[in-house]
């Protein structure tokens, strides 16, 4: 079968599709026909060294992805040959608090990704994956989806609550899809006017250019009356200080990346404000479900900016590097 590889050494030049033995289930496991991955910015750090420096070389990149059940091992009961499935990103973690062995088990770092042909899933680390939605679009689920749906169920997101989006990419466009269907007020922030006006397109209630308005903490500020109730913030270190100014007092910040790198942080105003700063590490196969619940309640469907072919995944993740994307970068298997 084909796989995508970080081959020898860190470094996007060192990633290629080339050819992997074809897997077999064990017992409690499962055979999936990939249709269809979706790329994050954690495959751009893994392969670029960032994320996990002591990466054993080869490794299949990425986390996410769909397909079809093609076998199932010895005592496989919840699956079958047909089924339209997605992979958890931790398939060790069902449901409750995250622990530090599901947190140690995830794709394309700690084991072999599921950018391939052909992948084995554990039983328990699946999920159904609804009916109205493409392969393509089922393959963006796994993280960016699971990880806005944690971030703002965690924080009590819902009607009369305010939410703070930075940027158009995977994690922020399900948030604002997620936020919308929660009935919540969402704001978002871009450095690309065109973007915002899609972003409105999807439901956002204001946008802001950062670029062209850079205290977009101040115009938070105006457009919540004092300040918004959660923060879904992906820049990090970069725009953690703007943020805490943004949320009101009591407020609620779910962290989750580091897109806008380093920088001096200040704890002041989480103490001052007596605000919850929330690490979110994806989520669990729970969380994916009740998420699913609501995606065909809603009918609501990812965003994909590009579809790129298997053999043109590694200028699938040289495209994600650009960061010109809106919504998810998505490659068909």
């Amino acid at each position: 079968m084909k796989a995508l590889v970080i081959q020898t050494a860190f470094g996007l030049e060192n990633l290629a599709v080339v050819d992997r033995p074809d897997p077999v289930p064990g017992p409690g496991q499962v055979l999936v026909r990939v249709r269809a991955a979706s790329l994050n910015y954690r495959d751009l750090l893994l392969a670029k060294g960032q994320y996990n420096p002591k990466l054993q070389f080869p490794r299949v990149l990425g986390s996410d992805a769909a397909g079809e059940v093609a076998a199932v091992g010895a005592g496989v009961t919840q699956w079958k040959p047909g089924d339209r499935v997605a992979g958890c990103f931790m398939p060790h973690w069902t449901d409750g608090p995250i622990t530090d062995a599901a947190a140690k088990v995830t794709f394309g770092s700690d084991r072999d990704g599921v950018i391939a042909e052909q992948i084995v899933l554990e039983e328990r680390g699946i999920v159904r994956v609804p009916d109205h939605l493409s392969f393509e679009e089922a393959a963006t689920l796994p993280c960016a989806a699971v990880t806005a749906w944690n971030a703002l169920t965690t924080a009590g997101t819902g009607p009369g609550t305010t939410v703070l989006l930075q940027g158009t990419g995977g994690v922020s466009i399900f948030a604002l899809q997620f936020a919308k269907a929660l009935g919540a007020r969402a704001l978002i922030t871009s450095s690309s006017d065109d973007k915002l006006a899609r972003a409105r397109a999807l439901g956002a209630d204001a946008g802001t250019n950062y670029k062209s308005y850079p205290d977009w903490d101040k115009w938070a500020r105006q457009e919540a009356a004092g300040g918004v109730d959660v923060v879904v913030e992906v820049g990090g270190a970069g725009t953690l200080d703007r943020s805490l100014k943004a949320v009101r007092t009591g407020g609620h910040v779910a962290l989750i990346g580091v897109l806008a790198g380093g920088s001096a942080f200040n704890p002041l105003p989480v103490l001052m404000k007596a605000v919850r700063v929330q690490g979110v590490f994806v989520g669990s196969r729970a969380m994916f479900e009740a998420m699913n619940q609501v995606i065909v309640a809603k009918q609501i469907r990812p965003v994909i900016d590009r579809v790129f072919a298997l053999p043109d995944a590694p200028a699938a993740v040289h495209y994600l590097e650009t960061g010109s994307h809106f919504g998810k970068v998505v490659i068909a298997v």
